[in-house]
């Protein structure tokens, strides 16, 4: 499997203050219709300030960076620090106006790239019983 991907940005994380935006390219505003009619969105943002590629080579990690947790996959954790560098939000949106979304938080630096961006659909997107090893229990 020697296959590779180019993957675009359609916009930005802004942040200030305790504002917290995506600002949407312009050739992408028409790809936002219908996204004011959710309550909350899944980002994908890609994690840029990871990008290294002796980091890419990091399988497992400790969780949370706390050495007390079990050395764990980079698949079975949040880690920032894997293969490829996709990170996942789910968003509360407040609103859109114009090419800018405004959300609630994300978990995402000011600057980020934004890769995509898909409504949350509770029936598609939430399990009801999750099982969690016990260091993620707490996980925030």
């Amino acid at each position: 499997m020697n296959e590779f991907f180019q993957i675009f940005p359609v916009g930005n994380v802004r942040k200030s203050g305790n504002s917290v935006q995506i600002e949407i390219d312009e050739k992408y505003h028409d790809a936002l219709l219908g996204l004011e009619e959710f309550s909350h969105i899944i980002v994908f943002c890609w994690y840029h300030k990871n990008d290294r590629p002796g980091r890419r080579n990091t399988l497992q990690v400790h969780p949370r960076g706390d050495r007390k947790n079990p050395l764990t996959g980079v698949f079975a954790t949040r880690s920032p620090v894997r293969p490829n560098l996709i990170a996942i939000t789910i968003c509360r949106l407040i609103s859109i106006e114009g090419n800018v979304i405004r959300v609630d938080e994300i978990d995402a630096f000011d600057g980020t790239p934004v890769i995509d961006i898909k409504p949350c659909i509770s029936r598609l997107d939430f399990i009801s019983e999750v099982k969690v090893p016990s260091w993620a229990k707490n996980e925030k």
